[in-house]
């Protein structure tokens, strides 16, 4: 069987509009602590890390008095970033991992390849609002920053929903347990990469 022992990370990024630590284990309890500034992200963060089963940690200090741009961006950024480093050479992972959760009236699917592309397909109808202090235009931003750092090819579909909070929420969820599926190790295939390339 893979070695998981490693799987952890540690990302840290400082740029004269943001200071970003994040600390990732794929092998956790589901754990989640992060502050970013912003409520409505640090809802959704701990969602996913509680449903994918992750450790998380994010700690995330930004120009919020221009706009919440910078810190989103840069948190996709980093989690990305923490997510590939945890994988390394991807050895014995499921690879592939898909999801279709409801939160109440919403319902997501999520479709995920652990593929070493960065791609993002976003079919998602959030109406342009602020949840709280949080801009919705920033949510397929944050996806872009994830996936591209991340290199994981993502499928988001909400096929669902009225309420715009609960469609977030379902989309976070359905996102934590398709990357918990193909981040699982399986024992069938030990220590080999699961492409017929031989690589990631």
């Amino acid at each position: 069987m893979a070695d998981t022992k490693d799987r952890k990370s540690v990302i840290k990024r400082e740029t004269k509009e943001t200071t970003i630590e994040v600390i990732l284990d794929l092998d956790g309890k589901g754990e989640a602590e992060v502050e970013t500034g912003l409520p409505f992200l640090d809802h959704m963060l701990d969602l996913l890390g509680r449903h994918s089963m992750y450790n998380l940690k994010i700690k995330a200090k930004g120009d919020l008095e221009v706009d919440a741009h910078h810190t989103v961006e840069d948190v996709g950024i980093c989690l990305g970033q923490a997510f590939r480093k945890c994988l390394g050479e991807k050895k014995g992972i499921k690879r592939f991992g898909s999801s279709i959760v409801p939160m109440d009236e919403s319902l997501a699917m999520v479709a995920l390849d652990i593929s070493g592309r960065g791609h993002l397909v976003y079919e998602a109808d959030i109406p342009s609002e602020m949840l709280g202090s949080f801009d919705t235009n920033l949510i397929i931003e944050f996806f872009h920053a994830f996936v591209n750092h991340a290199a994981i090819t993502l499928h988001v579909k909400l096929m669902e929903g009225r309420n715009t909070h609960h469609k977030v929420e379902a989309i976070f969820k359905a996102l934590a347990k398709a990357l918990d599926m193909a981040t699982t190790i399986d024992p069938r295939i030990a220590e080999e990469i699961p492409s017929t390339k031989g690589e990631l």
